[in-house]
């Protein structure tokens, strides 16, 4: 059995990494979503073990002592982690990993598993962005304007990732993903050693 690859969903805050992931599980293909841990407040409808790992800040200190996280990240006073554990589990699986994570954290990763595939989801604008942010009706002015602040500084390093995605519209950006996908499993360095031996087997 092949194993699965890493692909890592980077971006700015607000720009629909969830809704696009959401869009591309939809297509059946066999997929693992890594959950992350966080220190932050549920919001309405988010189910712990399912949307993320809600955990006190103490016990996640506690995981990163334990080397149990892939990466982690402090961003707008809150904590975020990918628990490498599952990751690797699902990998050995056959399965390919869809991470959900921040800039921040993406670099992480890169720097520990150079062969992850990044992609970087971009807003159609910048206002288009601040009216997501606001629309979540989660969060002051003053945390908004962090944010986008953020955004504008993160978008600076998209040109190192191996791919940029803009999601203007939903099922075009999850359409993109999955090509990236597909188109991934099909590099020759991968491949080869693979396909040489089934050539030599007939």
């Amino acid at each position: 059995m092949a194993k699965g690859m890493t692909f890592i969903i980077a971006g700015p805050s607000g720009v629909g990494k969830g809704s696009v992931i959401k869009k591309v599980f939809e297509s059946g293909r066999k997929l693992y979503f890594s959950v992350s841990a966080t220190t932050r407040a549920p919001r309405p409808g988010e189910r712990d073990g399912v949307d993320y790992h809600f955990i006190s800040y103490e016990q996640f200190q506690s995981w990163i002592a334990e080397g149990a996280f892939l990466e982690h990240a402090e961003f707008v006073g809150n904590c975020y982690g990918t628990p490498k554990r599952y990751v690797d589990e699902a990998m050995d699986r056959g399965e390919d990993v869809i991470l959900d994570i921040e800039v921040q954290g993406a670099e992480q990763i890169h720097r520990l598993r150079p062969e992850a595939v990044r992609i970087f989801l971009a807003p159609p604008s910048w206002a288009e962005l601040r009216r997501r942010l606001t629309g979540r009706g989660t969060e002051s002015e003053e945390k908004v304007e962090k944010r986008l602040q953020r955004s504008r500084e993160e978008f600076q390093v998209a040109r190192e990732y191996d791919y940029l995605v803009v999601n203007d519209n939903l099922e075009q950006a999850a359409a993109e993903v999955l090509a990236i996908i597909a188109a991934s499993h099909c590099r020759a360095e991968d491949r080869y050693e693979a396909v040489r031996r089934t050539l030599e087997a007939q």
